[in-house]
C-alpha cells in the first residue's frame, strides 16, 4: 500500500461485566473482593472430581436484563459449552461458557450494534511475583481461587465504532446504563468490568475487513483511548510500510504506551467448543421475561431523549446529564425543588459550574449544594437579580458553606445593579473619561475596544452590573 492511502479504523468491543450476584455462577461460594486468598473456594469450583454444576438463577435473571437493557432477542432456548483451554488460573482445564446458542442475540445500544450477550465463569487471578513487582518479569506465578467461578456477562459489538475517542465514550455510556439496571457494580478499578477491544484497519471507502488484533484487559476508559489509538498508529505504520498486520492479541502498557504480543489471536475451533454434558439446556418462559422487564429502571439513553424532546435541552448537554446518573438525578431534583417556574435550560447549564467546583468524580447530591439552592441561583440570574459573575462567587460559597443564595447575596451585596440606577450611568460615564483611546476606538466602530470599559465598570460595581446594559450605555454616551 502507498503511502497515500487513507485508512479507516474499525473497531469492535468485547466487554465482561461481573454480575452482582451473592454466589458464584455454579456453586454457592460467595462473591468478593479484596479478601484473603482462596478462602471463598469449594470443590466445585475449584474442578475437583465428581463435582457437578448448578445454574446461578439471579445471574441468568440479570442477563436477561442485559439483554432487554440492549434491545436483543432473549433466546427461548440456550446452551452451555466447554471452552477448551489449559492455563494455571482454570482449574477444570475449561471454561464453561456459551457458543453457538447464547442467551441474547442481536442487540443495539445507541449507534453500536450488539452482536450477542452470553453468559459464563471467570477465571481464577493469576498473580505475578517478581523481584520488579512488574508481570512478564516474575520469578513465580500464584494463583488466588477466590475470583475463579464469578458468574460473567460478555458482551459482544459488532464493529461499528471508528475511534478510540468513541470507543470510550460507548463504553461509558454501557457502563452508566450496567449501572442504572442494578446488574453489576461496573467497577473497572476493581475488574467488575473489563473490556478488550478488536482493532483492524481498512482504506476508506472501503467495506472489507481488515486483519484485526485484540488489545485485553483494559481496566479504564483512559487506557482504553489510548491502547486503541496506539494501536491504530502502530498498524498504520505497517501497511504503509507494505508490511502485513499480523492476527494476534496484544497488551497495551499505560506507562510506557508500548504494544506487546502475548500470543497468536485463537479462533472458535481452537477451544473445541462441545455442549456441556452436566447441565441442561437453559429455557427462558414468559414470566422469566416479565420479571426482568418489571425491574428496568428508564434507561440512560432513553433519559437523554425526555431531556431533549421533553425539557427542551440540547442534545450534548442531554447526554452528558443522562449519560452520569448522579447529575442527571441531580438536575431532576433541582427541577422538583424549583417549582413550576424553574426552567429546565437554565437550570441544566448551571450543573457544568457545579461540577467543576466540586470535581469532576464528585457526586452533587453529597455536596453541601442543595438542589433547591441550585435552582433558586438560576432563577435569581434568569431573573436578574443577581448576574452572572456574581452568580458564580455565589455558587463558590455554596459549595464551601451550603446555604440559600437569596441570603448570600443580601449578605454580600451582590445584587444585580438596577439598569435604571443613575449611579451605572455615571460609573460608565468615569469609565469613558478614564481611558479615551478606547472610547475613540469604539466610536470608530471597533466595538472589541468596549472591553477595558466594560472592565472598569464590573471592578468598580465588584461585579454586580449587568454586561450588556453597560454596553448599552457605553453606546449611548458615546453617540452611537
Amino acid at each position: 500500500m502507498s503511502a497515500e492511502v487513507e485508512y479507516e479504523p474499525v473497531i469492535g468491543l468485547e466487554i465482561h461485566v461481573q454480575l452482582k450476584t451473592r454466589t458464584k455462577m455454579f456453586c454457592c461460594c460467595a462473591l468478593s473482593f479484596g479478601d484473603e486468598p482462596n478462602v471463598h473456594t469449594c470443590p466445585r469450583c475449584l474442578g475437583l472430581p465428581g463435582t457437578l454444576p448448578v445454574v446461578n438463577a439471579q445471574a441468568v435473571h440479570y442477563g436477561i436484563m442485559i439483554g432487554l437493557a440492549l434491545g436483543c432477542e432473549i433466546a427461548p432456548r440456550s446452551q452451555f459449552h466447554r471452552k477448551n483451554y489449559f492455563y494455571p488460573d482454570l482449574p477444570k482445564g475449561y471454561q464453561i461458557s456459551q457458543y453457538d446458542v447464547p442467551i441474547c442475540g442481536p442487540g443495539r445500544l445507541a449507534d453500536v450494534r450488539i452482536h450477542r450477550v452470553h453468559l459464563e465463569e471467570d477465571a481464577a487471578k493469576l498473580v505475578h511475583v517478581g523481584e520488579s513487582g512488574r508481570i512478564h518479569s516474575a520469578d513465580r506465578s500464584v494463583v488466588d481461587f477466590n475470583r475463579g467461578g464469578t458468574p460473567l456477562a460478555e458482551i459482544v459489538t459488532e464493529p461499528d465504532l471508528h475511534s478510540a475517542d468513541d470507543a470510550r465514550e460507548w463504553l461509558i455510556l454501557l457502563r452508566t446504563t450496567l449501572r442504572a439496571i442494578g446488574v453489576s457494580d461496573v467497577n473497572m478499578e476493581e475488574g467488575s468490568l473489563r473490556c478488550d477491544a478488536n482493532v483492524s484497519l481498512r482504506p476508506k471507502g472501503s467495506t472489507t475487513l481488515g486483519t484485526k488484533t485484540e488489545l485485553k484487559n483494559m481496566n479504564s476508559f483512559r487506557f482504553l483511548a489510548q491502547g486503541v489509538k496506539a494501536e491504530i498508529e502502530r498498524q498504520t505504520k505497517l501497511l504503509r510500510s507494505g508490511e502485513e498486520v499480523s492476527q494476534e492479541t496484544l497488551h497495551f502498557d499505560p506507562a510506557s504506551g508500548r504494544i506487546t504480543s502475548l500470543r497468536s489471536k485463537e479462533e472458535a475451533h481452537d477451544y473445541r467448543y462441545f455442549p456441556e454434558p452436566d447441565l441442561v439446556p437453559l429455557v427462558v418462559d414468559d414470566a422469566m421475561l416479565e420479571a426482568a422487564r418489571a425491574e428496568l429502571p428508564e434507561l440512560p439513553s432513553a433519559r437523554a431523549e425526555r431531556f431533549e424532546e421533553t425539557l427542551g435541552l440540547p442534545r450534548d448537554r442531554a447526554r452528558d446529564l443522562a449519560f452520569r446518573t448522579e447529575l442527571g438525578d441531580f438536575f431532576e431534583a433541582a427541577l422538583a425543588a424549583g417549582g413550576a417556574d424553574a426552567d429546565p435550560i437554565a437550570v441544566a447549564n448551571w450543573i457544568p459550574a457545579l461540577v467543576e467546583r466540586i470535581g469532576s468524580d464528585a457526586d452533587p447530591a453529597s455536596s453541601k449544594v442543595s438542589p433547591g439552592a441550585l435552582a433558586g441561583l438560576a432563577g435569581m440570574v434568569a431573573a436578574k437579580s443577581v448576574n452572572q459573575t456574581a452568580a458564580r462567587e455565589v455558587l463558590t460559597m455554596l459549595v464551601a458553606s451550603g446555604g440559600d443564595p437569596a441570603q448570600i447575596v443580601e449578605r454580600e451585596g451582590l445584587g444585580a445593579i438596577d439598569a435604571q440606577d443613575s449611579g451605572l450611568a455615571e460609573v460608565v460615564a468615569a469609565a469613558i473619561a478614564a481611558d479615551p483611546g478606547a472610547a475613540d476606538k469604539v466610536r470608530g466602530g471597533n466595538m472589541k475596544a468596549t472591553g477595558p470599559l466594560v472592565g472598569y465598570v464590573m471592578r468598580e460595581t465588584k461585579g454586580r452590573a449587568d454586561g450588556g446594559e453597560i454596553t448599552r450605555l457605553i453606546r449611548e454616551q458615546l453617540g452611537l
